[in-house]
């Protein structure tokens, strides 16, 4: 399991396992926080392309989709 700190989330860098749209590296270009200061959701930026997605932040921590950094 990919360890996250939620306040270090935001431009951090990511690839995913499984392409998506043929790209595979992205950053965390949107953190939406609540009251609490608990995550709701985010948005990633393709590297590439500059195409934005949203995703589950709790995808994150599954390495079986995403792992932590460029490889």
């Amino acid at each position: 399991m990919n360890k996250l700190n939620p306040k270090k989330l935001l431009n951090s860098k990511w690839t995913a396992t499984l392409a998506i749209n043929k790209e595979k590296h992205f950053i965390i270009v949107e953190v939406e926080y609540d009251e609490d200061a608990n995550v709701i959701a985010c948005v990633t930026e393709s590297v590439f392309s500059k195409n934005q997605y949203p995703i589950s932040w709790r995808d994150l921590k599954d390495p079986q989709k995403w792992c932590q950094g460029w490889k």
